[in-house]
């Protein structure tokens, strides 16, 4: 088996990867959209994935950056929920470059640490918070997993782009008529079960 922690940094680029590309061909404002009733938009994903990232692979491990987290913004807390869109004052290309500036300062830590590399989680409870650079290293991936999820169905209800369109992409290829079939037969299915 080759080297662990090369197989688990790549899974983890792979899900920043398909965060990222849920940008490709929108606009600022569809970007930025709010797309469910607690607020989850597109740019807010990824601008939390980079704020996750820099305060796991930063504070954690004692690996301080440069780079400043949503809510040590001055007069901003962690209840303003500012890791979860783009501010005012923030373009989308902004956010983009921040994150990518997070996911680097990861890759640091990452490179520069073992696997079995000791850190302190000051966030989480007590009982929990000593971890190890490879326990962070899957909990991340997973946490983007789980937004590259979200962002997937955020970019279909916009446009119908669904997948990745790389390697990974598991989607038949169904024109729009049998994906129409196939969302009747599912909604008969669910029916004959009420």
């Amino acid at each position: 088996m080759s080297d662990l922690k090369t197989h688990l940094h790549h899974y983890l680029g792979l899900q920043r990867t398909a965060l990222r590309m849920k940008f490709d061909g929108l606009t600022e404002r569809e970007a930025r959209l709010p797309r469910t009733p607690t607020g989850t938009n597109l740019l807010g994903l990824y601008k939390h994935a980079g704020a996750c990232e820099l305060g796991y692979f930063g504070e954690t491990f004692g690996r301080p950056s440069s780079l400043r987290l949503p809510w040590d913004a001055e007069g901003v807390t962690e209840e303003d929920n500012c890791d979860m869109f783009a501010t005012e004052t923030e373009t989308m290309t902004q956010v983009l470059e921040w994150t990518q500036a997070c996911f680097a300062h990861a890759d640091a830590t990452i490179e520069a640490l073992p696997l079995e590399a000791t850190g302190s989680v000051p966030w989480w409870p007590q009982d929990r918070r000593e971890v190890s650079l490879g326990q962070i290293i899957v909990h991340m991936a997973l946490d983007e997993a789980r937004h590259a999820g979200h962002a997937d169905i955020l970019r279909e209800q916009f446009d119908g782009s669904t997948g990745l369109r790389s390697e990974g992409h598991n989607l038949p290829e169904w024109d729009e008529r049998r994906w129409s079939e196939y969302g009747e037969r599912l909604t008969r299915i669910a029916d004959d079960r009420a």
